[in-house]
C-alpha cells in the first residue's frame, strides 16, 4: 500500500496502531467503507420538516469558534425555537469572541456572561466544561476531530460544521467519536445544509423514485469568486498568521474542495448512496495570493460499477460563476435544487414557490441552517437520537480524496485514502513558529525531456 501524501503532510499513529487502541474503530471502519445503493423497493416519502422545534425545558448551548459561521450558527440555534438559550462562547481570539457577543446582543437581545467566555486552544473545553447541554463546533476544521472526541466524552450533543477533518486521520477519529456518540444516546447533527433543505430533499425524493430512471451518472460544479484575504501583520506569529487567515491554508481548512465544495460532493454522495473506488484529479493556482491552496479542481470519481461523475471546483474572480449539481439518469437528469428533465432537455417537474396565500405554506423552503437546529432540537426533546456524521465522514473523505489526487498527480483509491497514515498541520498549539508551512503550492510529475 503507498502512502500519498499532499504538500505540508506529516506522518500520523499508523493505521494497524490506531484499529488496535478500540474496538469501536474496526466496527466505525467496516460502516463507512462502503454504503449500499440507495433501493427503490419502497416509495420514499417527504420526511416531517417542522418550521419549528417544539416546546420544552430549556436547552443551552456553548459555541466553539466565534467567526462568521460560528456566529451565524448560534443565531441558527437561537431561532429553531423556544427556550433555547446561548450560554458559552469559546475562540482562540478576544477581538473574535468580542464580536460575537456583540452580534448576538444585537441580533438577539443575547447576553453571555463575562465568566462563560474563554479564550485560547483550550477554549473549547472550557465551553464543554461550563454546564451546556449542546456544543455547536464551527472552528477551522482542523480541530474538529480533537472537539468531537472532547464533545462526546463529556456527554453533549454536537453540532458538527462541515467538514469534520482535513484528513484520513481526522476523519477516522471521528468515526470512533461517532460510534461512541450512539453507545451514549447522543445527537450529532451535521451542517451539510442540502439535506435540510426542502426543494432538495422533494427533488431527491423524486429521482429515488424512478422520475429518471436509473441514476448513471453526475456532474457537479462549484464556480465562484476568490475567498477572502487575511494579510499577515508584521506582529503576528506563524500561528496566529495562519489562523486568521485559516481559510487559505491546507491544513486549516483542508482546501476549498474539502472545506466549501463539500456541499455539492455531498449531495452528490446523497443521491449515488456510495462512495467511489478511485479519484482521478487535477487542478492549479493562478491568482491566489496567500495560503498553500489551489484556485480550481477537476476530479474524474470512478464507481465499482464503472460509473463515472465528475467534480470541478474554482475560486476565481472577474470570471463567469456557475453551481451546480446535475444527477443523469437513463430517462433524464435533475438539477438537485428542484428541476427536472426528460432525456431531451424539457422541464418535467419544478419545484413550486410557494403561494403567499398557502396557510400550510406546503412549498415554502425553511432556511437549512436553521432547519439543521431545528432537527437537532427536536430530536433531543422527542427523546430521539438522530446522527448523521457518518455521512459527513463520507463526503469528508470523498473530497480528500480528490484533493489528495490533484495535489500529487497521482490516481488514489478509497482504500488508500481511507488507510492513509496523512495527518496535516502541527501537533501542538502555541503561538509560534509554524514550520514545514511555507506559502507554496504543490509541485509534481517530472519535467519534459528536451527535444532531440
Amino acid at each position: 500500500m503507498k502512502n500519498i501524501k499532499g504538500p505540508k503532510e506529516s506522518k500520523a499513529i499508523g493505521r494497524r496502531k490506531f484499529i488496535s487502541d478500540t474496538a469501536i474503530a474496526a466496527a466505525a471502519i467496516g460502516s463507512v467503507g462502503i454504503i449500499t445503493s440507495c433501493s427503490r423497493k419502497k416509495e420514499e416519502e417527504l420526511p416531517a420538516l417542522l418550521t419549528s422545534a417544539p416546546p420544552g425545558p430549556v436547552l443551552k448551548a456553548g459555541l466553539v469558534g466565534c467567526g462568521g459561521r460560528g456566529s451565524g450558527a448560534a443565531v441558527n440555534f437561537l431561532d429553531a425555537g423556544p427556550n433555547l438559550q446561548i450560554t458559552a462562547l469559546g475562540d482562540v481570539f478576544q477581538d473574535q469572541l468580542d464580536k460575537c457577543r456583540v452580534q448576538l446582543k444585537k441580533n438577539k437581545n443575547v447576553d453571555v456572561a463575562d465568566d462563560k467566555c474563554f479564550t485560547g486552544f483550550d477554549a473549547y473545553q472550557k465551553v464543554i466544561d461550563s454546564g451546556v447541554d449542546i456544543v455547536l463546533l464551527c472552528t477551522p476544521p482542523h480541530f474538529r476531530p480533537q472537539h468531537i472526541e472532547a464533545a462526546v466524552n463529556a456527554g453533549k450533543h454536537i453540532f458538527l460544521e462541515k467538514p469534520c477533518a482535513v484528513d484520513p486521520v481526522g476523519a477516522r477519529s471521528v468515526l470512533v467519536s461517532i460510534e461512541k456518540a450512539k453507545q451514549k444516546g447522543l445527537c450529532m447533527k451535521s451542517g451539510t445544509q442540502f439535506r435540510a433543505a426542502k426543494d432538495y430533499i422533494e427533488t431527491r425524493r423524486r429521482v429515488m423514485n424512478g422520475a429518471i430512471g436509473e441514476i448513471v451518472s453526475a456532474h457537479v460544479i462549484r464556480n465562484g469568486g476568490s475567498l477572502w484575504v487575511v494579510h499577515r501583520q508584521p506582529e503576528w506569529t506563524d500561528m496566529e498568521y495562519m489562523l486568521r487567515n485559516w481559510g487559505n491554508f491546507c491544513w486549516l481548512s483542508g482546501d476549498h474542495i474539502v472545506e466549501q465544495f463539500i456541499h455539492q460532493v455531498d449531495a452528490m454522495n446523497w443521491y449515488l448512496g456510495k462512495n467511489p473506488v478511485r479519484a482521478i484529479g487535477w487542478g492549479g493556482r493562478q491568482k491566489r495570493v496567500t495560503g498553500d491552496q489551489y484556485d480550481f479542481f477537476s476530479i474524474e470519481y470512478i464507481y465499482d460499477n464503472g460509473m463515472h461523475t465528475h467534480c470541478a471546483a474554482r475560486q476565481l474572480s472577474g470570471c463567469d460563476n456557475l453551481t451546480k449539481v446535475l444527477i443523469v439518469g437513463t430517462e433524464g437528469f435533475a438539477e438537485a435544487r428542484g428541476t427536472i428533465y426528460n432525456l431531451k432537455g424539457e422541464e418535467v417537474w419544478k419545484y413550486p414557490a410557494p403561494a403567499k396565500d398557502d396557510p400550510d405554506q406546503t412549498w415554502a423552503v425553511k432556511d437549512p441552517t436553521v432547519q439543521e437546529h431545528i432537527n437537532l432540537v427536536t430530536a433531543i426533546r422527542n427523546g430521539e437520537v438522530i446522527n448523521d456524521a457518518e455521512a459527513q465522514v463520507n463526503s469528508t473523505l470523498i473530497t480528500i480524496m480528490g484533493r489528495m489526487s490533484a495535489y500529487t498527480g497521482k490516481d488514489v483509491t478509497w482504500e488508500e485514502v481511507f488507510n492513509s497514515d496523512m495527518r496535516l498541520g502541527p501537533t501542538t498549539y502555541d503561538f509560534g513558529p509554524v514550520p514545514g508551512i511555507p506559502e507554496t503550492v504543490p509541485t509534481f510529475g517530472i519535467e519534459p525531456r528536451p527535444r532531440g
